[in-house]
This record gives C-alpha cells, structure tokens and sequence, in this order.
C-alpha cells in the first residue's frame, strides 16, 4: 500500500516561450485542493497570490480575486492546449517520414551498441516490455482485453499494434490535436485492413468521451506529460477502465523528492522549463505522485518503474536522425515549432544523464468489485 498524500497545487509555474506562467497558492479547502504536475511536494494551500513575470507590458499584480485567477488559469490552460496540438501538427509528418508511425521512446538493454535499424523494432518492445510489466502479455485467450482506448494516440501506431495483437472487439484512441493527427491515424488504420477495429478522434484526455467503466484495457504511451492537472488525468484513466481493468502509465517524470526535500533544485527546475518552452509541457510531476494518485483511488497491484536506462539510446539516435540530409530538409518544411523541439533534443538527453528526468512506467488494476 502506497503512502496516502494530501493533494495540493504546483507552486513552481512552468516557462512557455520564455514567458512565465503564473504561479498561484489559491485559498481553497485543504483537502480538496488539486494535485496539478508538480515539481514540489504536496501540501496544503491556505493562501492566494500571483507572481507572474512582467509580459507584454503588463504590470506585475500582486493579488487578484479568486475568479480573475481562475479566468487567466482557463487561458493558460487554453494557450498549452492549442500549442501542443499545433507542435504535434507540424511534427508528426517529420516523425512518421523519418521513424514510422510510433511516436514514442524505444526500450533497449542497457548500455546495448545499437544502430540506426534497431529503433523502430526498440518501440516495438517498448510496447511489448510494457504489457509484460502489467501482467499483460503473455496472457490467454479468456484474459485477452476485448475493449482497448488508447489516451494520447499520436498517429496511432500504439492502438494498431494492440488492436491487432489482441483482435480487441473495438479500440478507441484520443488525441488531443486538430484532426490531422486522428485523420492520418484513421488512414493507417483503414490501411492496415483495421476498418472497423480501431477509430480516432480528437479530444481532451481530461474529459474523455466515454463511458464509464468502458475499457478493459486503459493505455497511456507518454501523453501524461502533456496533462496540466494530473490528478483529473489519473481519475479518468480509472473513470473509464472496467472492473478488474488494467492501467499501463508509460510518461517523463522528474525524479522522485527526497524526504528532507520541498522541491527540485534551481538548476533542475530551470532544466526542466527550457524542455517545457519547446514541448508545450506543463510542470512535471515524480513517479511517487502517480503512485499516489493512484492509491488514493483504491487502485490494486499497483507498480512502477524506472526505465530511464532502458531508453538511453534514444535521444542520441533521433538527434542523429535529425542530422541526416533527410532530417534537416523535413525539418526546414515543418515549421518553427518543430525546429525549436529539435534544438532542445539534447537537453532531454542532460536530463536523464543528471537523473533529473526519468522515464516511468506505472501500472495497476481497477478493483473487480
């Protein structure tokens, strides 16, 4: 059993841009304050301010009132959502020209000498190495999951593998951007001979368009990292899974605080929100947070992982990638966001070398009963 946590509210803010976000302690009951990707540890919120960088000429403002806060949050909330659909729009092309339709780490042994042509097959295993971890594979015939949704589906080569790994009766998958991500799914899918197996469609893993207890297999392949309130991202995960259904979490953390800890240090915080300007992230939460979140709900079996050695290779060979003549031409016709992506890549491999980042899977069952 995990330890229990009192949810709380990031008070670290995150950069976008070079702006800084506003950070806020809001007033609210302890106990139902809002675990929102943190970098800090969870506490209870007795007070509101704002301390928000002077942008565009804008004075700074000391206080506002409850609802103001609330108004410019929306707004913040808006601005990363429409930044990370069109990052992903004018990316995914790239992505696919160069690395398939996988958009996600690659799992190695590590310290393996890799090349180029390992890759595509590494994101295989990632997928693979992930349901062996949640007791998903391999698994019989009675146990195979009939209902699979995919939240944060990219281009969706997740939801075809498992759609057809499984012959699933239907899999849904989500993407959070405009319908170029979903149409371009759909196209594989029907492809594929999937017509009818998988659909895609564009929404908010934050309030998903399901059902509840829907899915008996609930999968998420690095989205979580994107979800601003990751407390509302963990209850519809678990919303929408089935009795005896199965959570796979696979996200960038930060790494997991110390006891004597209040927070990351500077230089890791300011590590991580020249990551988040380019990737339209929110603050990042620890593996620990997820495992808490999901105790808290009464999830089962629950456990975690880190597997930032497993993922090493990565980054170095989609930097390499970006390299070739190839490379460099898709990204001069994708368009700024990308470019600025491509430009951080190495920060992304700093990261894991000063164990900042840490890329974690966290898995668990929704209760039969």
């Amino acid at each position: 059993m995990a330890e229990a946590v009192t949810p709380g509210i990031c008070t670290t803010g995150w950069r976008r841009g070079g702006v800084h976000a506003p950070t806020y302690n809001i007033s609210i009951k302890p106990a139902t304050a809002l675990l929102v990707g943190c970098t800090t540890k969870t506490k209870s919120i007795t007070s509101f301010s704002t301390d928000s960088l002077r942008t565009r000429g804008r004075a700074r403002r000391p206080t506002m009132s409850l609802n103001a806060a609330a108004a410019e949050m929306e707004t913040e909330m808006e601005t990363l959502r429409k930044g990370i659909a069109e990052f992903y729009d004018e990316s995914s092309g790239v992505w696919e020209n160069i690395w398939g339709d996988h958009m996600h780490h690659g799992f190695y042994e590590p310290a393996a000498d890799v090349s180029i042509s390992d890759h595509r097959a590494a994101q295989i295993r990632m997928i693979e190495e992930s349901l062996r971890f949640a007791s998903f594979s391999p698994i019989t015939t009675t146990e195979k999951p009939k209902n699979i949704v995919d939240v944060g589906c990219g281009i969706g080569g997740s939801s075809r593998y498992l759609a057809r790994k499984y012959g699933a009766k239907l899999s849904r998958a989500i993407t959070l951007s405009s319908p170029v991500q979903a149409q371009r799914a759909q196209q594989l899918a029907d492809a594929q001979g999937l017509n009818g197996k998988v659909s895609f469609e564009v929404a908010d893993a934050l309030n998903q368009p399901f059902p509840e207890g829907k899915f008996d297999l609930v999968w998420s392949m690095e989205s979580g990292e994107h979800m601003p309130d990751k407390k509302k991202f963990v209850n519809e995960l678990v919303r929408v899974a089935a009795p005896g259904g199965r959570i796979i979490i696979v996200t960038w953390c930060h790494r997991d605080l110390s006891p004597s800890e209040e927070s990351l240090r500077q230089e890791e915080k300011d590590l991580l929100n020249k990551i988040c300007s380019a990737y339209y992230l929110p603050a990042w939460c620890s593996t620990a947070d997820y495992v808490k979140l999901l105790d808290s709900l009464s999830m089962e079996d629950i456990k975690s992982a880190d597997w930032s050695d497993h993922v090493a290779p990565f980054w170095p060979a989609v930097i390499k990638s970006a390299l070739t003549w190839k490379g460099i031409t898709s990204l001069l016709r994708s368009g700024w966001k990308t470019i600025r992506g491509a430009m951080v890549m190495p920060l992304m491999i700093e990261g894991y070398k000063k164990g900042v980042i840490k890329f974690a899977i966290i898995t668990c069952r929704k209760p039969a009963s």
